[in-house]
């Protein structure tokens, strides 16, 4: 059972007091995130780079490079992309546990089971890549199930798949789940509209605000009971 102050009426006042609660938690998130995501495309670019100072006329060579400058990126690039889960992660513990998660405990959480958010992380991104290449919908359904699946794997010990495919039930066939997708949609359209007004400054602010918004209305709603 969820913290009581998930069931309540969701209000974006309510979302921008709960960002407010985790400003220094979303802000070391964005910046450690970044930080690792720019190390990968250091260490990406210099050993392509030297690659093509090594082996400037042997295409093999350079294909070798790249590999490796691809290779040697990789552990970065996972870090920054299991950081990055906590955006949606710390709003889904706040309205769990109905205490503001702080830096040391978010990441805390993190390395308590990193495999598995990493794992269920890729998963989702590989099933969401294979539904855009279809014709784009599906992999916009798959996408819309993200912050019941993100919450089922950080406060359940279900398991990645059963996780995955009790999300899907639940935002697919709950009774008040097309209407939490609408919300989402809604969410999505604003949060562009501002970013797009702001030069991409709003979202900052925005995308984070609606991450616990959204939340709150899955509670609400009993998407996410």
């Amino acid at each position: 059972m969820a913290a009581p102050s998930a069931y309540e009426q969701p209000t974006l006042n309510r979302a921008w007091e709960a960002l407010l609660a985790h400003v220094p938690t979303i802000i070391l998130v964005w910046i450690a995130s970044g930080v690792l995501y720019g190390l990968s495309m250091v260490v990406y670019m210099v050993i392509s780079l030297m690659g093509v100072g090594l082996f400037s006329s042997d295409s093999a060579g350079l294909t070798v490079a790249t590999l490796l400058g691809y290779i040697a990126s990789t552990p970065f690039w996972l870090l920054s992309y299991l950081v990055g889960i906590l955006f949606v992660a710390v709003p889904a513990l706040f309205y769990e546990n109905g205490e503001v998660v702080t830096v040391n405990a978010a990441f805390a959480e993190l390395m308590r089971r990193p495999l598995r958010y990493l794992l269920a992380g890729v998963l989702f991104n590989l099933l969401m890549a294979i539904g855009f290449l279809f014709c784009v919908l599906p992999g916009v359904a798959i996408a819309l199930v993200m912050p019941v699946y993100v919450n089922r794997v950080f406060n359940t010990d279900q398991s990645i798949i059963d996780a995955l495919g009790a999300s899907f039930q639940a935002v697919y066939r709950s009774p008040h789940g097309m209407s939490f997708v609408g919300v989402e949609l809604l969410a999505g359209i604003v949060a562009s509209i501002i970013a797009v007004c702001t030069c991409g400054l709003g979202a900052l602010v925005v995308v984070p605000m609606l991450t616990f918004y959204i939340q709150n209305v899955a509670y609400h709603k009993g998407v996410i009971s």
